[in-house]
């Protein structure tokens, strides 16, 4: 039975008005190419599946439980059970939550500069920057958590750079950015997934489609451009191989057994506007032998483009022809937004966006079949502007509906044996505030989602919070997702700056960041209170010296005016949580130092006078007095 949450009663009434016809062929042609499995083809027995569907412990044995027995409220001085990574979109930064809390724990910024942090201002990090393009802002997507065995093993999270066509790693040991690779031959990467199950790849989606290479050469011919999967070695962050492909690309997940890997693509007419991209009905899901594609590279069936070695998957390619293509095309609804592979690796489900269904892929199908149309198993009709799916581990989808407003739970096996879009396996619906993009449950990633807590990514906020302007707030919204016979609970509202994206919600337990910098995991020069020195050659000076509470190793620093000045600090503070930093305003520097911290930056001292350098977080009685003099010397 189906159960809606709908304090605005409209979005029924929108799913109700869309055509209504009981003959699927007529609807909608390309259904009428897909088999479906036929243990279901009696009405009554369909009725039969359609009213279990809310009955999860014939299905997967897994327990619900109530909202009253687990911890909803984390009180002053309480710890969160898990951390939630969400990408921050245009501050170009990570966002860290507790859940269920919701507070927001860390900001970590990736793809911008960050003063509080430092992070862009000293030498190591400035040079990351610049090396991956040079940009100052970046749009940050979808945080994924790498993975040991198809389970979170608390080593990396990555992110990709939807505007510049960048991915970049957070060690998560310190929960900083470490790594940051612009992917050649690519504009626009839209999706940061690890191959599974032990993140051997971080693949980078890219959505738009340029020449190749993009150099000057077939600006008018949009024929001739492509878009391309990028495989990145997580250690190296190296781009390994790509894989060039016919029309746009959107999302994708891996499946669980290292196997295949699955994109959502728009635009397969390959125009360049509008009316050119919306021509046909149907789009595809492209789905990538990864095993394939590497003997592919090794035989040398490559072209090297950028510098990497670039394999030909459109669907007119050689390496497609015969009984192992490296690419199958899957005919799915016009314009297809999310997808997201089952816990168990069964099915690849694609939200249809323009189609109020989902089309549920069968994997172990995909393999063998010679259509791979015939992999398509299910197509439930959930409601308008399906996006993007979420599992908890007992045999449920929660789908957001972008034009309803809502948060859809349906069964994954009902949806197989149902009929063509059939709302039997739609379990209830829940309204959020407004207009939901992506969502992530408790561990919806691995093969095992904890199936208790789900956050809703919403767009649009309205009247949720106090008005702060135009530019209003988005709104995340924590959802209970454990209880199967009460149902979804809203349980908080959470306002976010623009604008949220994917997310990932990772047990703490699995995680154990440092509370102090261990010295041996970077390359700067550890400067005790007993190493303190000032080193002068051919118009440098490097000062190399420490920081404690109160004090920096030198009180007075002399350079002359030219000099490129370099200083190396640490911070030798032991005691976890006592922050120090060296400001010098005037020469646009402020690098944070964490206790053992250790952090180099250069500048060039060309304007003579008093300057004075401090530290910038409050760290005692005496943090006002704890500043030194630059002394800039006027040449002669």
């Amino acid at each position: 039975m189906t159960r809606t949450n709908d304090s605005d009663a409209n979005s029924n009434h929108s799913i109700e008005s869309m055509t209504d016809t009981n003959d699927d062929s007529e609807r909608d042609p390309l259904f009428a190419r897909i088999p479906r499995r036929d243990f279901m083809k009696a009405g009554v027995a369909t009725g039969a599946m359609g009213s279990l569907a809310g009955c999860t412990d014939l299905l997967s044995g897994n327990d619900s439980t109530s909202l009253e027995d687990v911890k909803s409220d984390v009180k002053p001085g309480e710890l969160d059970d898990y951390y939630a990574f969400l990408g921050a979109g245009q501050s170009g930064e990570i966002r860290v939550y507790g859940i269920p809390s919701m507070r927001q724990l860390m900001r970590i910024p990736v793809f911008q500069t960050d003063s509080a942090s430092g992070y862009g201002y000293d030498n190591r990090t400035q040079e990351m920057l610049e090396d991956a393009g040079g940009y100052t802002w970046g749009d940050a997507h979808h945080p994924r958590v790498s993975q040991t065995d198809n389970d979170y093993d608390g080593r990396w999270a990555f992110v990709n750079d939807k505007a510049n066509g960048r991915m970049a790693r957070i060690d998560l040991k310190y929960f900083e950015t470490d790594a940051i690779v612009d992917v050649p031959n690519q504009q626009g990467t839209h999706g940061a997934c690890c191959l599974l199950p032990d993140t051997k790849y971080v693949f980078g989606v890219g959505e738009l489609r340029v020449p190749m290479p993009n150099d000057g050469r077939d600006l008018d011919d949009p024929d001739a451009y492509t878009s391309v999967l990028a495989a990145i070695d997580p250690e190296t962050m190296n781009v390994e191989w790509e894989v060039s492909v016919d029309g746009n690309m959107d999302n994708a997940d891996s499946g669980k057994d290292g196997r295949w890997f699955f994109a959502t693509g728009y635009n397969s007419e390959e125009g360049v506007n509008e009316s050119e991209m919306t021509k046909s009905d149907t789009d595809w899901v492209k789905a990538f032998d990864i095993p394939a594609i590497e003997e592919a590279v090794e035989a040398g069936n490559y072209t090297e483009v950028g510098g990497v070695p670039v394999v030909d998957g459109t669907r007119n390619s050689s390496l497609n022809e015969g009984d192992r293509p490296i690419v199958r095309y899957v005919d799915v609804s016009k314009s297809p937004h999310g997808i997201s592979v089952t816990p168990d690796g069964a099915y690849a489900i694609a939200s249809g966006k323009l189609d109020p269904t989902a089309t549920v892929i069968d994997i172990e199908a995909l393999a063998e079949a010679n259509n791979p149309n015939d992999a398509i198993v299910g197509r439930p009709r959930l409601g308008m502007g399906p996006l993007h799916t979420a599992y908890d581990g007992r045999g449920h989808a929660y789908t957001t509906l972008f034009i309803d407003s809502q948060v859809v739970k349906w069964d994954i096996e009902a949806a197989v044996e149902a009929k063509a879009e059939s709302t039997d396996p739609v379990i209830e619906k829940i309204d959020v505030h407004y207009n939901p993009g992506h969502l992530i449950a408790a561990e919806s990633y691995t093969a095992n989602p904890q199936g208790d807590w789900l956050i809703s990514l919403n767009k649009l906020s309205k009247d949720r919070f106090l008005p702060v302007g135009p530019m209003h707030p988005e709104n995340d919204q924590l959802i209970y997702i454990g209880d199967d016979e009460e149902g979804m609970t809203l349980v908080k509202d959470t306002p976010s700056y623009a604008e949220p994206h994917d997310a990932s919600i990772v047990s703490a337990e699995k995680l154990d960041p440092a509370k102090v910098y261990d010295p041996e995991d970077y390359d700067e020069e550890f400067v005790s209170n007993d190493t303190n020195e000032i080193i002068r050659e051919d118009g440098r000076v490097h000062v190399k010296t420490h920081a404690i509470r109160n004090r920096f190793g030198y009180e007075t620093v002399t350079v002359t005016e030219g000099d490129e000045v370099t200083f190396t600090v640490t911070n030798i503070e032991e005691v976890a949580d006592i922050l120090h930093s060296l400001a010098i305003p005037e020469y646009d520097v402020n690098i944070k130092l964490a206790p053992q911290e250790t952090r180099e930056v250069t500048f060039t001292a060309d304007e003579p006078g008093v300057y004075w350098m401090y530290c910038a977080f409050f760290c005692s009685a005496l943090h006002m007095e704890m500043r030194s003099r630059l002394v800039v010397e006027p040449a002669e």
